[in-house]
């Protein structure tokens, strides 16, 4: 009864991601969307579980992702609010 299990036990693959899977996962929502992590492993054809490949995508290879250092106003509002709200 309940949900299946994520990646154990399914014969899924487990560990770091390769440059072939990423390349599907970026084709597939490109073409089709993320409307259903569930079934968009199976769906690109990937070995994966669906909270992998959405995690993989939300943090690593979605494009608007931005990476790098904090600019010099964003750290100045950091360092406002922590003053205004503490930790």
């Amino acid at each position: 009864m309940g949900r299946a299990p994520c990646c154990e036990k399914m014969g899924l693959n487990r560990g770091p991601w390769t440059p072939e899977e990423d390349q599907i996962l970026i084709s597939f929502i490109h073409k089709h969307g993320h409307s259903n992590w569930r079934a968009l492993p199976k769906q690109a054809g990937l070995l994966r579980c669906g909270k992998s490949c959405r995690l993989r995508w939300m943090n690593y290879l979605k494009p608007d992702i931005k990476r790098g250092n904090f600019t010099k106003e964003e750290e100045d509002a950091i360092i406002s609010l922590h003053q205004i709200l503490g930790n």
